[in-house]
């Protein structure tokens, strides 16, 4: 962040390169502290990050918004019965709770190519930021494919390794499942996206999975994770196998709204 000249506060002579990141470099200094207006962005960007954290996600508003564009979801829960518990047990957040595995093996164990899963993770905003936009992209991409996808799931106090045992259940090729990530103090609504291919509960690692990243409005677009996850699903599917031994060969890696370019040449 740029800051207006003020005489009371020391020039920094990286300046320059603040235009190039978001990260807190040349904030300049009082005597030895941080000018006002830099401490009070760090105490905002903070508190942003914390409210992700602890602000619960909108599970009805969010069905709303899918059931609204055409969309059928299906209501899911982890064994962590409240935000304590999952910041405490990511364990539990792993794992389907009782009443949610009896709801799916009530239901008929259909074949199905793909199942979308969407869990609140560490930041509720990012999901309700991101989801749906996505979403939108997604489903008529894998719709092209002529895949069958179930209702799309969506998972409360839910950990990326839940998505197996739902997989599992429907006998799903493609695991895909959309999570808010840890935010940081530039991106408290950051998306990622988890991908596996033949998911099993209690067997995959996060050794069998690809992660697309940073998905954000200064981040990665809703274009270029789409285009980075159907490469990884066509390599999936030729290679029938997703993780390490799966590359992510896309090149399209610029983000939103800034130059491709090396400074350090410029």
């Amino acid at each position: 962040m740029t800051y207006p000249k003020n005489p009371s506060v020391a020039y920094d002579p990286w300046q320059h390169l603040s235009q190039f990141t978001p990260a807190r470099i040349a904030l300049g200094r009082t005597g030895m502290s941080l000018p006002t207006r830099a401490n009070l962005d760090f105490q905002l960007a903070y508190a942003l990050a914390r409210d992700a954290v602890h602000i619960p996600l909108d599970f009805i508003q969010l069905k709303q918004r899918l059931n609204k564009l055409g969309y059928a979801t299906q209501a899911l829960q982890s064994q962590a019965e409240n935000e304590s518990m999952y910041l405490q047990r990511p364990d539990l957040g792993r794992l389907l709770s009782l009443n949610s595995l009896a709801e799916l093996q009530a239901q008929p164990p259909l074949a199905v190519d793909a199942v979308i899963i969407i869990a609140d993770g560490l930041s509720s905003k990012a999901i309700e930021h991101h989801a749906v936009p996505f979403i939108e992209l997604l489903l008529p991409a894998l719709q092209a494919k002529a895949y069958h996808i179930p209702p799309l799931c969506l998972v409360k106090q839910g950990r990326v390794a839940i998505g197996d045992a739902i997989a599992e259940h429907f006998k799903a090729r493609l695991c895909i499942l959309l999570i808010g990530e840890r935010p940081g103090l530039s991106s408290p609504d950051s998306m990622g996206i988890y991908f596996t291919y033949q998911a099993q509960s209690g067997v995959s690692t996060d050794a069998d999975r690809n992660c697309i990243s940073n998905i954000h409005n200064n981040g990665l677009s809703y274009e270029q994770a789409l285009k980075k996850l159907l490469f990884l699903i066509d390599g999936a599917e030729q290679l029938q196998l997703s993780g390490v031994s799966l590359k992510d060969e896309t090149t399209e890696t610029g983000l939103n709204h800034q130059l491709e370019a090396n400074f350090l040449l410029s």
